[in-house]
């Protein structure tokens, strides 16, 4: 059975799910047995043998061939999963939402990102806000952009962080430009340079993103312009993993300004790059939906956060005043 056969047999009758049987049905497909899935979901064994039986009756198939206890997913149900994981969440989130207004404005925030903002930014930004709110929850998820702008556009999330351009129709987004820099270990000689360029890099030992990244791909254009080569020697995929790389001796790395300047005492520096190397970062939400006053809360105080690594307002001011000793952020 394909998808559009699946589609034409749910079509063909009146299917009402509940959020216990899709909880049933992604704890079965995670777990492989009742007795795990019963412990995931805090519920007896028979409980979930009940709530299995009567969706799999509703929809019409089987969903799990079953041996001696195992539970192994049907065809039927690979073609569902995706569909499930986005109906458990969009039915919890009504769930939550509905918690709030019953206790009188409780907030409670989901905000998602990629990568790079999710390890020096998001956290500090967190514990900031929620020591002024102390009665709002925050939930961070970490995924792709395209993963990322696809929950805001199911609002299912109500803030994203993730790389431009923006890959979906129907969202707002705000556009950050930062100037990446170039880090070293502190006992580098490049270490000495005030801004470091492409002839300072060139043979250097050199940690990519993914070596197809748009950091990676303006940093290639800048070397063959010098006519510079770099030595790639690793791609980490997260900007704070090629950090950690830097810091364990493994090289030199461009990063966005935000991780590249984090005070983490790990023996890693960060220089100016010239020519200007750009991290074009999107802020995105739904479009046309008014934020919670805790969402709206939050999304100022992460616009706050973000005005030093501007470029222009921030990131360009923040540059040269850190090359002076400045506090935040720190280029050395």
């Amino acid at each position: 059975m394909n998808i559009f056969d699946l589609l034409i047999q749910l079509i063909g009758k009146t299917v009402r799910l509940t959020l216990r049987q899709l909880e049933v049905f992604n704890a079965l497909f995670d777990a492989g047995s009742v007795s795990r899935a019963a412990d995931r979901l805090n519920l007896s064994q028979p409980a979930v043998s009940v709530a299995l039986g009567k969706l799999e009756v509703d929809i019409g198939f089987r969903l799990f061939h079953r041996d001696r206890g195992f539970f192994a997913p049907t065809s039927e149900a690979l073609l569902l999963r995706d569909e499930v994981q986005q109906g458990v969440a969009a039915l919890a989130r009504v769930e939550e939402r509905a918690r709030e207004i019953r206790k009188g404005g409780v907030g409670s925030i989901i905000v998602a990102s990629n990568g790079a903002m999710a390890y020096s930014l998001l956290p500090r930004v967190m514990a900031e806000f929620q020591r002024d709110h102390p009665e709002t929850r925050i939930e961070l998820r970490v995924h792709s952009s395209r993963r990322v702008a696809a929950w805001v556009g199911s609002r299912q999330i109500d803030i994203g962080l993730i790389d431009a351009p923006v890959p979906a129709a129907g969202l707002e987004a705000e556009l950050v430009q930062m100037a990446c820099v170039v880090i070293m270990r502190a006992d580098d000689p490049l270490a000495a340079c005030k801004e470091v360029g492409p002839s300072n890099i060139a043979e250097r030992a050199f940690i990519a993103v993914t070596g197809d990244h748009q950091v990676d791909r303006q940093v290639a254009h800048l070397m063959a312009q010098h006519g510079a080569e770099l030595s790639y020697r690793a791609s980490s995929y997260f900007y704070a993993i090629g950090r950690a790389l830097v810091a364990a001796g493994g090289g030199i790395a461009i990063i966005d300004p935000v991780n590249g300047t984090a005070e983490l005492g790990d023996g890693v520096v960060a220089r100016p790059f010239r020519p200007t190397v750009v991290h074009d970062l999107a802020v995105i939400r739904p479009k046309g939906q008014p934020m919670g006053l805790a969402a709206e809360r939050f999304h100022a105080r992460l616009r706050a956060a973000l005005t030093p690594y501007r470029m222009g307002g921030g990131a360009g001011q923040a540059l040269d005043a850190g090359l002076r000793g400045a506090a935040t952020p720190s280029w050395s």
